[in-house]
């Protein structure tokens, strides 16, 4: 595969805070690549580092084959960006947006298009400041798309966004690597990363902590399946000792969850729901937990609040 943006001993300081340490990595062509990591992580910095609107400290940066730095025109030519605090004039209808920006570019896409393509078409007249938080988005992924990039960066898209305006961009984000551009993503959400990205990085503290798929990074935590109920009443002594070997049990109230290492012969739910049966224990809510991207994320980076 294709090199896309190469990165090499990264780093960047604001005074005495560092905000990005000696990161480096690679995103091939074709890919969603995600970055992320808790408030502070260094994302945002990288990813602006890597457009060209800001200077790295030391480090190499190459995107597209061209430094973000020397040769930022040629960049903005060949690369869609949506900024994480992108605005437009309220006043500012719709296509006037798409009529400017194409305006900029020497031979962008039929603004026209897109309208249709990313469900705006009936917003073309609607000024900025009266669209829903999910239209706006979509505007602006529109924007991403006018030069017709090869690679478009989304930092923090969905950031705001209700459930289901949130899984709508999701699709509009796989459509546009089904264009064959490749995505270059940062996001606090962890089911999002999981969902899109075909590689993550997780950032703590300017550093990189672990990158490689969403599927790996989960299977090398090795983190336990979960079976959570709920309980009328105590549960008997007897249905923690009648669980199997290297299976544990923790109650809290009414909750009560059954963690297990996967690998297992009989599946864990099958098990737990054996044994409430046979014992005649009356349960609810039932459900089963996989190991997830959130579960590496906190333990690489901790659960403490930070600002």
């Amino acid at each position: 595969m294709e090199t896309i943006v190469q990165v090499q001993g990264l780093r960047k300081t604001y005074g005495a805070t560092v905000a990005v340490d000696d990161i480096s990595f690679v995103v091939h062509e074709g890919e969603i690549f995600g970055m992320v990591g808790p408030n502070g992580a260094g994302k945002t910095t990288t990813i602006e580092c890597l457009e060209g609107l800001r200077k790295p400290d030391a480090g190499t940066v190459r995107v597209l084959g061209v430094d973000p730095q020397q040769e930022g025109q040629t960049l903005r030519l060949r690369a869609g960006m949506q900024l994480q605090q992108s605005n437009l004039p309220d006043r500012m209808k719709v296509w006037e947006a798409l009529d400017l920006y194409a305006s900029f570019y020497p031979k962008p896409l039929d603004w026209r298009d897109l309208l249709v393509q990313l469900g705006l078409e009936e917003k073309r007249n609607t000024p900025f400041g009266k669209l829903s938080g999910g239209q706006k988005q979509r505007l602006f992924i529109a924007l991403a798309l006018l030069p017709d990039p090869q690679l478009v960066f989304l930092d923090e898209l969905t950031t705001g966004l209700d459930p289901q305006a949130r899984r709508a961009i999701w699709d509009l984000v796989r459509d546009v690597r089904a264009r064959g551009k490749t995505v270059i993503l940062t996001t606090h959400f962890m089911e999002e990363a999981e969902r899109l990205c075909d590689r993550v990085a997780i950032l703590d503290r300017g550093k990189i902590v672990a990158l490689d798929t969403p599927e790996a990074l989960i299977r090398a935590l090795g983190a336990e399946e979960r079976v959570v109920f709920h309980i009328e009443g105590n549960l008997p002594p007897a249905f923690a000792s009648a669980l199997s070997e290297g299976t544990r049990l923790e109650v809290q109230g009414e909750r009560a969850t059954v963690y297990s290492r996967n690998g297992r012969q009989v599946p864990l739910v099958v098990e737990v729901v054996g044994l409430l049966s046979a014992q005649g224990i009356r349960y609810r809510d039932l459900r089963t937990e996989q190991p997830n991207l959130e579960d590496v994320f906190l333990s690489l980076t901790g659960r403490e609040m930070r600002d």
